[in-house]
């Protein structure tokens, strides 16, 4: 699909697609349409809701659910509770609620599309006058389910969504910050490399990582890369993870540079240091390389502006389980 405009609506339009799982075939799909302006170079917030209020506030924001099957489907658009833990960002199952989800209301909420159809609901956020400070977690699914089997127990349930940060709390957003800790080189016991980057959420706001790594000055000048990595490990406030990026086996052996840059939102840093790849089945040295970072002020408010719409990338992929069909 080519280019094509996103319409305006009172909170305004900023289009990205969002997945919480690889497409799989594409039936249907879910696609966020707005963000708010000063996120408008943000390609976190193009994926995903993410935004700041302070409490008595409230946010629209428009999702584009499209039908891309040979049927006609009838899905459910509904938030569900997530959470954001050691394990990185984790949806919880069925219809599960939360404070975050007791705020929103999606309109319409059920959708009968015809095949090639789509439509555009209404995400309205209200946070009350007394909520207390703090990032909160959800998903918007749209949802298709199968019909019960005989005994009426046992349905197929796929399902998209778009993922939901929402902060909480008086003045303008807080800071996200991090740090890029120890990069360990490795040989698995097949002789294959890789290297585990640590990064440590220092900001105030959950973090979705991701980048690129290159090699360069090894053996007789040797050149690797760039190696896609994180693909948007998402860290916790107050939190750590290591992100391990596998590399081509046949990597000669001896020193390399290793650059390394990683990005979440507005925020990038970027290390560089000398590293040694060790002999299969070990580790080498984890060291702190020397880096930068620049990060994008963000001012306050949620006001929101019209971008264009990459169609191409909006649908979704389905995510399959087989649930009680009491849990909806």
């Amino acid at each position: 699909m080519g280019m094509c405009a996103a319409g305006s609506p009172a909170s305004g339009a900023h289009a990205a697609p969002a997945a919480l799982s690889p497409p799989d075939g594409g039936s249907f799909g879910i696609q966020l349409l707005d963000a708010p302006s000063n996120r408008r170079d943000d390609p976190r917030a193009h994926r995903y809701i993410v935004d700041h209020l302070p409490p008595g506030e409230a946010i629209q924001r428009r999702v584009r659910v499209v039908n891309n099957s040979p049927d006609k489907l009838r899905m459910e658009v509904y938030p569900a509770a997530a959470t954001v833990d050691k394990s990185g960002f984790r949806f919880l199952p069925g219809e599960a609620t939360n404070e975050l989800t007791s705020w929103m209301s999606i309109q319409p909420a059920t959708l009968t599309l015809d095949a090639g159809q789509e439509a555009t609901p209404t995400v309205t956020i209200r946070v009350p006058p007394r909520a207390s400070a703090g990032e909160r977690y959800a998903v918007i699914w749209a949802s298709v389910s199968s019909k019960p089997v005989a005994d009426g127990t046992v349905r197929q349930v796929n399902r998209a969504g778009v993922r939901v940060y929402l902060d909480i709390g008086p003045g303008g957003d807080p800071p996200a910050d991090f740090s890029i800790g120890p990069v360990t080189p490795r040989r698995g016991k097949d002789g294959s490399p890789s290297v585990h980057i640590t990064v440590d959420n220092t900001g105030q706001r959950a973090l979705d990582i991701s980048g690129d790594l290159s090699l360069s000055d090894g053996p007789a000048g040797a050149r690797a890369g760039p190696f896609k990595v994180g693909n948007g490990t998402t860290v916790a406030v107050g939190g750590s993870r290591t992100i391990a990026v596998p590399l081509p086996r046949n990597l000669p052996d001896g020193h390399w540079t290793l650059k390394v840059e990683l990005r979440s939102g507005q925020v990038t840093r970027t290390a560089s240091g000398r590293v040694t790849f060790p002999k299969p089945g070990q580790s080498g040295i984890g060291a702190f390389f020397s880096g930068e970072h620049t990060t994008r002020t963000l001012i306050a408010g949620s006001v929101a502006v019209p971008l264009l719409v990459l169609a191409g990338l909006a649908l979704i992929a389905r995510r399959s389980r087989l649930r009680n069909s009491q849990t909806g």
